[in-house]
């Protein structure tokens, strides 16, 4: 993926990506040069566009690509239900016709036929060609809410430009992408006259980029969910360490009692520390059922609520780790009342009241 700006360093840096305007057509020519970059299988330039669209007088805002005739088809295996989609003659001739998805159709159309009707965008008519059956979410977009026109249409007649906010390449099968990747940033910075990297106008991501990205903000998220769930467990564990006293403090005239028919300070500690492991396994394991338990709720209400594919899935090693560290705390945390209760003075015990 080709995008325009300086490659942002944090989310505020986004607003510029957008609003750049440093990958232009002559850029994608020099791209599909052969001699510039081998191994390119397709490149599709996209523009973002913003708008209402309208037929008579229904109004929905969709989200708008201006992209090419087989970038769907190509890139996620989608192609239109009903009609068809528009071919590089309708991109060079900026034919003013669009692809729409099922809750688009619905909310203009209703049960109306589409195919052939013109929908306005931007003082604009475009005349839809081409209806997605339902598929939901694909990647980062909803594709019943998309529509999809040439993206020199988009370019020249509703925005009045000649960059682009995001270029897609597919490399061949037998093509190394980031050879590919390193290709194109050659070209690019050729193109703009830029001969320290540090001065890119433009920024390459490949697939493993965006891997290694996710992989980042997954191990962050992991991290700050661990340090959440380790300041549960001190503070559960303080109130077991706490509880156990209470009860240590209740059960003393018992725990003289028991050393006075021979019982040891081993077997005063291990009862305490039994105690202590019982109550948190027991919370482990109650625990641990009221969360698949709303985990499944939530999943049948994305699933019917929302038309999405949601699966759910809970490891046995995820519920042995759940208990298990409930164990360990129980064991941790049980053993000071449990080492209180093993010294206390058999006959001070029995005095006590």
């Amino acid at each position: 993926i080709i995008r325009p700006g300086r490659q942002p360093e944090n989310p505020t840096d986004f607003a510029d990506t957008i609003l750049a305007d440093s990958v232009t057509t002559q850029d994608i020519q020099a791209i599909r040069r052969p001699a510039n970059v081998p191994g390119l299988l397709s490149v599709d330039p996209a523009v973002l566009i913003s708008g209402e669209l309208t037929y008579l007088d229904n109004i929905y805002r969709p989200m708008i690509l201006g992209w090419t005739s087989s970038a769907m088809a190509d890139s996620f295996g989608v192609t239109p239900a009903n009609g068809s989609d528009f071919t590089e003659d309708d991109i060079r001739q900026r034919a003013k016709v669009a692809i729409i998805g099922a809750k688009v159709k619905t909310e203009l159309f209703g049960d109306s036929d589409a195919i052939g009707r013109s929908v306005k965008l931007r003082g604009q008519n475009l005349r839809v060609i081409g209806e997605y059956g339902s598929q939901g979410q694909i990647s980062s977009f909803n594709v019943d809410e998309l529509v999809i026109i040439p993206y020199t249409t988009a370019q020249k007649d509703l925005l009045g430009i000649n960059y682009f906010h995001e270029v897609f390449v597919r490399a061949a099968p037998d093509a190394d992408p980031e050879t590919v990747a390193d290709d194109i940033r050659a070209t690019l910075r050729e193109m703009h006259d830029i001969t320290d990297p540090k001065k890119d106008d433009f920024f390459v991501l490949t697939q493993q980029n965006i891997i290694d990205t996710l992989s980042t903000v997954t191990t962050t998220l992991t991290v700050f969910l661990v340090s959440i769930a380790s300041i549960s467990l001190i503070v559960g564990g303080v109130g077991i360490m706490n509880i156990m006293l209470v009860s240590v403090t209740e059960r003393t005239h018992e725990i003289g009692l028991r050393k006075a028919v021979g019982a040891t300070n081993r077997d005063i500690m291990r009862q305490f520390l039994a105690e202590a492991i019982i109550l948190t396994v027991g919370g482990g394991i109650i625990g641990t059922i009221l969360a698949l338990s709303l985990g499944f709720t939530i999943a049948i209400v994305i699933r019917t609520q929302f038309n999405l594919p949601w699966p759910i899935q809970l490891p046995l090693g995820a519920i042995i780790l759940g208990v298990g560290v409930s164990t360990a705390i129980g064991l941790l945390f049980g053993i000071y009342p449990a080492r209180q209760a093993a010294l206390k003075d058999p006959i001070e015990s029995l005095r006590y009241e």
